[in-house]
């Protein structure tokens, strides 16, 4: 079983992530959901952006230090949207990584923003709309086929579903779609089972 560091999107640590946790929780994983604005939750990803800007990168990167203090090296990280970057960049640049689960959310590896290479042997799943306006429309889908095509050893998975929501694997907010967000927790409990 996997120790799992979860990270919220723009939005907040919502119900809909700490339900998500949970379900993470009773496939017997051990979950550690961040929350990196203090109880926070902005009504929607413009607030959020807002509000993310506002506590600084300095200040989100203290918060997620002083997590990994109290956590063992080897974990599984997990993200959506805009804390899928955090968690994708934890995968690429902490030793230990397991695995990384990227929701809604691929920074190109090819860019000069990027993270550095994909450290060798770690596997990882991604998940997004095809119409996602974030997702599919600025880039990220196209720099994730790239990436899976690339990586040839199997270990990186692609999975997109139809619709264009974002924010859609967070059951508390109105862009929730529980059938596509149903098959997301299916997919990546059996890739923890597969690969922890």
């Amino acid at each position: 079983m996997a120790t799992i560091v979860l990270f919220h999107h723009v939005q907040g640590l919502t119900p809909g992530v700490q339900q998500m946790a949970a379900e993470l929780r009773a496939a017997g994983h051990t979950v550690h959901p961040v929350d990196l604005f203090a109880g926070k939750l902005p009504k929607d990803v413009e607030a959020g952006i807002q509000l993310a800007n506002k506590v600084g990168e300095d200040k989100i990167q203290q918060r997620v230090d002083k997590l990994f203090k109290n956590l063992p090296s080897e974990l599984v990280y997990i993200g959506t949207s805009w804390g899928a970057a955090l968690a994708q960049q934890c995968a690429q640049q902490r030793p230990g990584a397991v695995a990384a689960v990227l929701l809604e959310s691929f920074v190109d590896l090819e860019a000069e923003w990027s993270f550095g290479p994909w450290p060798e042997g770690v596997p990882v799943q991604i998940h997004g709309m095809d119409q996602d306006p974030f997702f599919a429309k600025e880039g990220d889908l196209d720099a994730a086929q790239r990436f899976v095509s690339n990586e040839g050893a199997g270990l990186a998975e692609l999975f997109t579903y139809p619709g264009d929501k974002h924010l859609f694997t967070d059951s508390s907010l109105r862009s929730h779609d529980p059938e596509a967000r149903a098959l997301v927790m299916e997919r990546i409990i059996k890739f923890l089972e597969r690969y922890v």
